[in-house]
Formats: C-alpha cells, structure tokens, sequence
C-alpha cells in the first residue's frame, strides 16, 4: 500500500479574514523608471526641502498620469530602514497621486533624518511640499 499524506487542514471560508482594500500601491504607469527621467526631474524641476525630503516637481512633455519616483540612498540607513522609507513615502504619494496635476513627474529624496521618522511625519512633509509646488492643489 503507498503511503499517502493526509490533507492540509484549511480554514473555514466563514473564519477567514475579509480581504481588506490593500494598501495604497502607485501602480506601474505612476512610477518613474528610467535614470534619464530622474535626472532631468531633479536638474529641471522646481524644488522644495524640507529635514527629511526634497521634492522635485517637473511638468512633463506626456500628458499622462503624474509619475513618482523615490531617491533613498545609503546615508539613509540599512536595506530595511530604507524600503520601509520608501514603502512609507510611496503610500503617502499614492494618496496624493489623484490630486496632483496630469503630465506631472515627482522625485522624492530622502535626507537621512526621514529613517527615524513615522508615516504621519512624512506624510505631512510630501503633503506640505506638493501643495507648494504644485500650486495647492493637494490638501493634507
């Protein structure tokens, strides 16, 4: 006779958690991926500073969606302070991303003192510079 493992237990349908609406992700056509598009944002494009970000603005030539896109170097931390950094200023832009003007390309780089900073610091760092650079338009 041929051993046989039993069956994975499964939980019931009924006591597995309802499946909340997900995190704020930008989707794909919101990122900027190409170098020679961060740097023209960052040599080009208005900017705004503050401790922990600087934010670059630049209208682009597409008139597409708003781009983003992260600059979170070493000085910032480990690999892990710095994807949680940047996990926390993606969500923070997400929630932004329907308020900010069509064609728009932002950079976000964060300064070393944004590792030691929570989302509600961040958040209201992006807000404050957006609603700067792109003439009000964003509200915290």
């Amino acid at each position: 006779m041929p051993f046989c493992r039993p069956a994975a237990r499964r939980a019931a349908p009924s006591s597995r958690p309802e499946p909340s609406p997900g995190p704020a992700v930008l989707a794909r056509p919101n990122r900027l991926t190409r170098g020679v598009d961060y740097r023209q944002v960052v040599r080009r494009g208005k900017r705004c500073g503050g401790a922990r970000v600087i934010t670059s603005v630049l209208p682009s030539a597409q008139d597409g969606v708003p781009r983003f896109g992260f600059i979170i170097s070493k000085q910032v931390g480990t690999a892990v302070v710095r994807n949680t950094v940047r996990r926390r200023l993606k969500a923070a832009c997400a929630e932004f991303a329907d308020t900010v003007p069509q064609g728009t390309d932002v950079v976000i780089r964060a300064l070393p003192a944004s590792a030691d900073a929570d989302f509600a610091l961040l958040r209201g760092d992006v807000a404050r510079c957006l609603d700067r650079l792109v003439g009000g338009a964003v509200r915290a």
